[in-house]
């Protein structure tokens, strides 16, 4: 039996499109972001909404496909499908983009986008490493925030600024802690469950709310626990699942593992532990500190990117997880290329099995998926055994 808030989490879906339609209407602007890169304490800030527009859904990528490619990255695909479809609240009622060079895909992506609303784009330093990506990297931090003062006519002073990453913080912190409940065995949190709480957050309209309903939900799983409730039996494979980021739409990896018996206790990745991990620094220049925390994200496109292999090494120990799962986009050739790296640091030094799925978010492939993944369960208890 699931948590019982884990209903009124999903509830927020319906709660918060209207809503994001209501405070529109009523003059609040909103700020729509891509990327986990996106630092969303400059939109606080400036008194504006920041919410997330990362496609994850299969249905508009048919219309993105008369003006992109077919062999591009899914994710890319379903985000410009829903902006050129209206099917997105979100992104209806957004007043200002933020974009990011994260890939080559999206960027000449948003160069289209950006013919529909009004965009920022980020250029992100080629690697995270030194003082001089730091410093550019600031720039850019100021330079959003200079595009949002003038769009949307606003000052963002210093105050502001830190009383933004104080609210943010105490969202990192929840889902955080969320996130860390699993690192019990049993796991007392579907992968699952755990990633629609963090995928939803993206959509708060209200965020004290969706934190305040994050700090009950763990109380109410802390609970649950005491009574010796968990959502695998100890028996379960515990998995680690890296690689790209997933939302409701592109789950079928995830709900795959669960469906024949493993337990999917962390996410890497983007939408789950990746962006918690480090906080904002709330003692120093708020600026600097916002730019050290974003610029701290392992992901792919960075060169190198051995932060990720440092993560997945600490959440392979704190989480006892008995296998990495590597998730792939088709035509997402950062993550794809950086697998043989990981798969390489998973089984020389951690020991681990390990399997590498690239796929879409189609369910054309979904019954090859679940033999791969029985294969590969079996193959390594057997071997433990």
């Amino acid at each position: 039996m699931r948590p019982v808030l884990m209903e009124k989490v999903e509830e927020l879906r319906g709660i918060n499109s209207v809503k994001i339609k209501e405070a529109s209407e009523a003059g609040q602007k909103v700020v729509g972001m891509y990327c986990v890169f996106s630092p969303q304490e400059i939109a606080l800030a400036a008194g504006a909404i920041p919410v997330t527009l990362c496609g994850t859904k299969q249905e508009p990528i048919e219309d993105a496909e008369k003006e992109l490619p077919r062999n591009l990255c899914p994710l890319i695909k379903s985000s410009y499908g829903f902006a050129i479809t209206d099917k997105c609240p979100y992104f209806y009622f957004s007043d200002v983009l933020l974009a990011e060079t994260t890939c080559d895909g999206k960027k000449k992506m948003y160069e289209l986008m950006g013919k529909i609303k009004p965009m920022h784009v980020m250029n992100l330093p080629q690697t995270a490493d030194g003082e001089q990506a730091l410093a550019y990297w600031k720039d850019e931090v100021v330079r959003f925030k200079s595009f949002l003062e003038d769009k949307l006519g606003v000052e963002i002073t210093e105050e502001k600024l830190r009383d933004a990453v104080k609210l943010a913080n105490r969202e990192r912190r929840a889902l955080k802690k969320l996130h860390q409940l699993n690192a019990h065995k049993p796991a007392p949190l579907t992968g699952m469950d755990m990633m629609l709480a963090q995928w939803l957050k993206g959509f708060n309209v209200d965020k004290k709310a969706g934190i305040k309903l994050i700090e009950d939900l763990i109380i109410e799983i802390e609970e649950r626990m005491l009574e010796g409730k968990y959502a695998f039996d100890e028996s379960a494979p515990r998995i680690l699942l890296t690689g790209v980021p997933i939302g409701s739409g592109s789950e079928k990896v995830l709900k795959i593992l669960e469906e024949v018996g493993a337990s999917v206790v962390a996410l890497e990745n983007c939408t789950g532990y990746k962006g918690l991990d480090v906080m904002v620094e709330e003692e120093k220049e708020p600026i600097l500190a916002i730019a050290e925390k974003y610029l701290s994200t392992p992901c792919s496109c960075m060169s190198n990117n051995n932060r990720r292999l440092d993560l997945i090494n600490r959440l392979a120990k704190e989480y006892q997880v008995d296998a990495v799962v590597d998730l792939t986009w088709q035509a997402c050739h950062t993550y794809n290329i950086e697998s043989f790296t990981v798969k390489k640091y998973v089984k020389d030094q951690l020991n681990l099995p390990f399997l590498q799925i690239e796929t879409d978010y189609s369910d054309s492939d979904i019954g090859q998926i679940k033999v791969r993944v029985e294969a590969f369960l079996e193959s390594f208890f057997e071997t433990a055994k």
